[in-house]
């Protein structure tokens, strides 16, 4: 089914449109999310309070005593006129170091079990392909990133964990992910980053940011000690690249 070149709009209580562009998840349509996101920015249009996309639709809340709804529909419906456009944008590519296995990924062998991979295999393909994140949500800074290898797919634990260390990097189905926080969770974990993902005191303070192509990076023990501590000391720089890529 082909998905329309329009989003509908939908409200959401008094303060809120949602733009759905379609009913899939989708590469090309999530483009579309982020386009029609960095265009409202752009504008700058006063009464817009935070946008927020998801996989297929941009949440848009604004200020009903600032900005009138059907003023805001038409702002929307005229930045849609050059989506394509705004698709050309440059696209961050984050690193993220990560050590594989151990006390750090205690499920690395469900996922080896499952998908008849080897230790090293799998973190070859898991380094070996960069993910798009299509949305942050669950937790603050959560990234629901898509695109890794096939082959890694693995099933969610059947019993959730009720406690999960910030940092824990997991696979669930065909996605993979970073908890960002101390937090339950139910996804197969393979690994654990040094880096705070999500900091309430940092400008911004999400490390990955939907839009933004995230790229694993494996590191040993030692090495993920030293980084945690250069980054607790403020002297560790993210590795981040530019990309530009056509939705």
């Amino acid at each position: 089914m082909e998905e329309p070149r329009t989003p509908r709009l939908l409200d959401a209580g008094d303060s809120c449109l949602v733009a759905e562009f379609g009913a899939s998840v989708d590469r090309a349509l999530n483009a579309k999310v982020q386009a029609l996101k960095h265009a409202l920015a752009k504008c700058a249009v006063k009464g817009i309070v935070e946008l927020v996309p998801t996989y297929r639709s941009l949440a848009v809340y604004y200020d009903p005593l600032l900005l009138d709804r059907e003023e805001l529909k038409k702002r929307i419906e005229s930045a849609c006129e050059t989506l394509d456009e705004a698709s050309q944008a440059e696209s961050r590519v984050v690193t993220i170091p990560v050590c594989y296995g151990g006390t750090f990924g205690p499920d690395l062998e469900n996922v080896c079990a499952y998908t008849g991979l080897s230790k090293e295999e799998v973190i070859a393909r898991h380094t070996g392909r960069d993910t798009y994140c299509f949305m942050l949500g669950f937790t603050p800074g959560f990234a629901y990133l898509g695109g890794m290898d096939e082959s890694l797919a693995t099933p969610r634990l059947e019993n959730p964990r009720t406690l999960i260390p910030a940092g824990s990097v997991g696979i669930a189905g065909k996605q993979t992910g970073i908890y960002p926080i101390d937090s339950p969770g139910g996804w197969q974990l393979i690994g654990r980053t040094p880096l705070a993902v999500f900091d309430p005191l940092r400008t911004p303070p999400t490390l990955v940011e939907a839009g933004d192509w995230v790229r694993f990076e494996a590191i040993s023990e030692s090495e993920y000690e030293a980084i945690r501590a250069a980054a607790k000391a403020g002297q560790y720089t993210v590795k981040i690249a530019l990309r530009k890529e056509a939705a």
